[in-house]
């Protein structure tokens, strides 16, 4: 069997990422459990868990998601409650970061990012994705497109004639978002996706996501989704194959530690 761990041994700038990924996991949580927040760890970081009981060993991000309802309470406490060496970063305390979804950064490091130059914190970090539910997908994918897209382009995200098109479109791309999740307050639906403006393929039944369940990452107790190897199938096919060499990626291309 092959060994994985060439990509992330012990002392390795990947491995010391990953622990200080972990280390914002732990207060995360810590912050989620002592106010009945319930969250669950997505996308790569939940197929680490289940396929290698942690990271994916050339994994260089972590994420996890909420659902949009519990954002606004978590956002606070985040605020008052981080330690100081950590910050959290959205489209409110960086008006750089061309992305609707939240990180919490770390401000005792660097990871660098395509977009690193226009940030206002450059950290190592974990990713924080609000849910929400979705009773039209693709009145979604249309929202995501002129949402996402617009909203990037007034961030300076886009050539200079997207950009003065983008300060026109995204009111009333913000508008229509306000109004759909009006509407859909009285549309019955079991449909959860990443909120609207973030594009994905990716869409869950909500009794698949919750009540969420402990898993095991890293050595430590988070939470999942109720059915993972469900959703796992369902992003990846058959997870559990280890993909080849060249599908490996590592997204960063430097990282550096300041303490």
């Amino acid at each position: 069997m092959e060994d994985l761990s060439r990509y992330n041994p012990a002392g390795s700038l990947l491995r010391r990422a990953q622990l200080r990924m972990l280390e914002i996991l732990k207060i995360v949580d810590t912050i989620c459990r002592q106010n009945n927040i319930p969250y669950w760890i997505e996308a790569g970081t939940l197929l680490g868990a289940v396929r290698h009981g942690g990271f994916i060993p050339w994994d260089d991000d972590l994420d996890i998601s909420i659902l949009r309802t519990d954002y606004a309470r978590l956002r606070a406490l985040l605020q008052e409650q981080l330690p100081k060496q950590y910050v959290l970063q959205d489209k409110k305390t960086d008006s750089g970061l061309p992305m609707i979804i939240a990180k919490v950064r770390d401000t005792k490091s660097f990871f660098q990012e395509d977009y690193s130059d226009k940030l206002k914190y450059t950290g190592i970090y974990i990713d924080i994705f609000p849910f929400e539910k979705i009773p039209c997908w693709k009145w979604k994918r249309f929202l995501d497109y002129i949402y996402g897209h617009s909203f990037r382009g007034i961030r300076n995200y886009a050539d200079t004639k997207d950009t003065l098109l983008s300060y026109l479109v995204y009111p009333i791309a913000k508008c229509l978002v306000a109004i759909t999740r009006f509407i859909n307050k009285f549309i019955p639906t079991n449909i959860i996706a990443a909120e609207y403006g973030w594009t994905t393929t990716i869409k869950y039944d909500y009794n698949d996501v919750f009540p969420v369940k402990e898993i095991e990452f890293e050595g430590l107790k988070v939470f999942g989704p109720q059915c993972p190897h469900k959703i796992l199938q369902t992003q990846y096919g058959d997870y559990m194959q280890i993909p080849p060499k060249e599908k490996r990626a590592i997204h960063t291309k430097r990282i550096e530690f300041y303490d």
